[in-house]
């Protein structure tokens, strides 16, 4: 097995906001902004985007190859077996789980999870496990191939699937640790799931005038731009994943 390696999901297909991953800031798709931001972990070796093998998708493996980005394809539906199935093509020996929905995020935020980990001896850590600490949209998870292997075999909720590690944090078998921020930051929502999202995000970009900076630039711009909240007040975090809970049934047995 390799080392550390991010896996950022990915496709076109949200339900609320068509393509997001590929609308442009500063003339680069979402999807490049994340994948700069993380490569700036001082742990990470590799990133990887995991797409689906829908035809609509070939537009983010096209944009990924001709970008030398590293790409998989796998299930569009059971998000989880493309996560195993990609991690274990990569030869993964740790997987760090980042969605193609986070281009504000930080890499000090995803390295203190990662060392956390490396630490801690843990099969699983977050930022997000029992509480938000960050703002939403600097969610990171960690964890080993043998535990993302176990999730694969056993998950059978349509939800477990659909989300990789709900298995993981439900179970009591495995070690476990939430990530705490140094310091107290406003929960803002800085994830992109509609329209008013992408319109908060490009403002921040815009106003701070550059495509590099941290979490604390983003917050002191957003302390001093109050108004620019109100873009997206109308929502709440992870709606995602509650709606599939609302509807979760046995998928795999």
């Amino acid at each position: 097995m390799n080392g550390i390696y991010v896996i950022v999901q990915a496709r076109v297909s949200s339900s609320r906001f068509y393509r997001k991953v590929l609308k442009e800031i500063f003339h680069k798709p979402i999807l490049w902004h994340v994948v700069n931001r993380v490569k700036k972990s001082k742990y990470v070796s590799k990133v990887i985007v995991a797409t689906t093998i829908n035809k609509e998708d070939d537009e983010i493996y096209d944009y990924c190859i001709e970008n030398n980005i590293e790409v998989f394809r796998g299930s569009s539906e059971d998000v989880l077996d493309r996560y195993y199935k990609c991690s274990k093509e990569f030869k993964c020996d740790t997987v760090v789980r980042i969605t193609a929905d986070c281009p504000l995020h930080d890499a000090r935020v995803i390295d203190k999870s990662i060392d956390t980990y490396l630490q801690g001896n843990y099969d699983y850590v977050s930022n997000t496990l029992s509480e938000y600490t960050y703002p939403d949209g600097l969610d990171v998870e960690v964890f080993s191939f043998k535990t993302l292997e176990e999730a694969w075999k056993n998950a059978n909720l349509s939800s477990e699937r659909e989300h990789v590690t709900p298995y993981i944090k439900k179970n009591e078998k495995y070690r476990k640790f939430n990530v705490y921020a140094d310091k107290k930051y406003p929960i803002y929502r800085l994830t992109l799931d509609c329209i008013e999202d992408y319109k908060l995000i490009q403002a921040i970009y815009e106003g701070i005038g550059k495509v590099d900076f941290s979490l604390d630039e983003t917050v002191e711009f957003l302390r001093n731009n109050v108004e620019l909240l109100k873009l997206n007040e109308q929502y709440g975090i992870n709606e995602g994943y509650e709606k599939s809970l609302k509807n979760d049934k046995i998928v795999k047995f």
